[in-house]
């Protein structure tokens, strides 16, 4: 798909433009926290607006829905990361109206690839549900925090009601659930690690399971994937979906190619001259002229030299501690947010004379499913950071594919069967 562009600093600029034609200098510079000649300069273009500023600054302008004719459905996008849930779904025709996410180098990412259509919030647990538009369908990548369940089985001792404000009161869930609550959206889809099934020996999710089904009245199926059916990599993650009606949705549907059937060397840099010049990237990650990835993605003789000693000590006590080391023909592991520190779990392997390299950030890009044109305009610490915590955007875009006659659907036949619950 096409991303649209976006210059972080004549928008940010823009921005500032509108909102002096709402509020004087001083009472911006109040809103930001930031002195009044410092706004001034901005204003004059004497000092650069920094990126991280834009959300604050769109949140001073009155916000009119824009509305695309042509888009089949609405979703709104929360714990929206760097977009990969979003980028899925828009491949099927929706329209994302709402947005929410707290880091500011994600909310940098996401306005670089999907511009400033709308406002893009932080922190969900500070929003209310009616500053959320009507949507058809909820997208959310929650994290998955402890709940806190004390007390329920008292009460149930003593005949009191609960519900999902009391068992998950204080979690990231709670805040999904409540605008599930007050915007009855006709589905929804949530993405989890796969350890929230045995999360606290399985009451977290038995927890996620009641709250979805008999509070909020939906029908659910739930399914773990791995990635490594779509992308040279293993990562198993749960894709709970729901629906306000009964429907006929069953993950089998999609198309599960044979895991590993895809090898890293397809998304690998090309060294033998085929490796397609992507100008966003402005030569970063790898030198076009000498069809060489950077050197410094190289390990360096201590840090090899440390994970190799860090390896050997676990494998001398029985444990299975240690680097991952791939070639082009490999699957690798789950690429976490921690690479940046070390790269430990995906190395590449670069020959015997050689230490072994970090994948580059454009390299975790493909390895999480995300198209070229996709950029990257944080730090590599970030990136890392960001596509660590992303979608396979495959996964995601397949999830799609399979909900989107039900989406489209005016009306629910009553006769269609409840979906497998795999």
């Amino acid at each position: 798909m096409e991303f649209s562009t976006f210059n972080e600093e004549n928008a940010a600029w823009q921005y500032l433009v509108q909102a002096r034609k709402y509020f004087t200098q001083d009472e911006i510079a109040v809103k930001l926290d930031m002195s009044e000649r410092q706004v001034r300069r901005w204003e004059l273009k004497q000092s650069t607006i920094k990126p991280y500023i834009i959300p604050a600054l769109q949140a001073m302008l009155p916000f009119e829905e824009t509305t695309n004719p042509l888009a089949k459905f609405k979703f709104i996008d929360l714990f929206a990361g760097i977009g990969g849930i979003r980028t899925a779904f828009e491949s099927v025709g929706g329209q994302c109206v709402f947005t929410s996410e707290w880091d500011r180098f994600a909310q940098k990412t996401y306005l670089q690839n999907f511009g400033a259509s709308h406002l893009v919030h932080g922190d969900i647990t500070k929003i209310t549900t009616d500053e959320i538009p009507d949507h058809d369908l909820l997208l959310a990548g929650f994290p998955c925090q402890p709940f806190s369940i004390a007390g329920v089985s008292k009460k149930n001792a003593l005949g009191r009601a609960h519900g999902f404000k009391d068992e998950t009161q204080g979690t990231l869930f709670f805040d999904v659930a409540r605008i599930i609550e007050a915007k009855k959206p006709k589905a929804f889809v949530l993405e989890n690690v796969k350890n929230l099934i045995s999360h606290d020996k399985g009451r977290t999710f038995d927890v996620i399971k009641r709250t979805l089904k008999e509070e909020l009245g939906y029908h659910i199926a739930h399914r773990v994937i791995d990635g490594a059916h779509f992308t040279p990599q293993h990562r198993e993650r749960i894709i709970i979906v729901g629906f306000k009606d009964a429907v006929n949705f069953d993950f089998d549907g999609i198309p599960f190619p044979e895991k590993g059937a895809r090898k890293l060397k397809e998304i690998l840099h090309k060294t033998d001259g085929t490796e397609p010049v992507l100008p966003w990237d402005e030569g970063k990650f790898f030198d076009a002229e000498s069809n060489t990835v950077h050197t410094k993605y190289t390990l360096t003789d201590h840090l090899w030299g440390y994970l190799q000693n860090y390896a050997e000590k676990h494998r001398a006590k029985g444990n299975g501690f240690g680097f991952g080391l791939v070639t082009g023909d490999s699957v690798t592991r789950t690429l976490s947010a921690r690479y940046h520190k070390d790269g430990s779990e995906i190395l590449i392997y670069q020959g015997e004379r050689k230490n072994p390299r970090r994948l580059t950030p454009r390299e975790c890009a493909r390895l999480m499913g995300f198209p070229d044109s996709f950029r990257i305009t944080v730090s590599d610490t970030q990136a890392y950071r960001q596509f660590g915590n992303s979608v396979v955007v495959p996964v995601i875009g397949h999830v799609a594919k399979l909900m989107l006659p039900i989406l489209q659907a005016e009306f629910i036949e009553p006769e269609l069967p409840l979906f497998k619950t795999a």
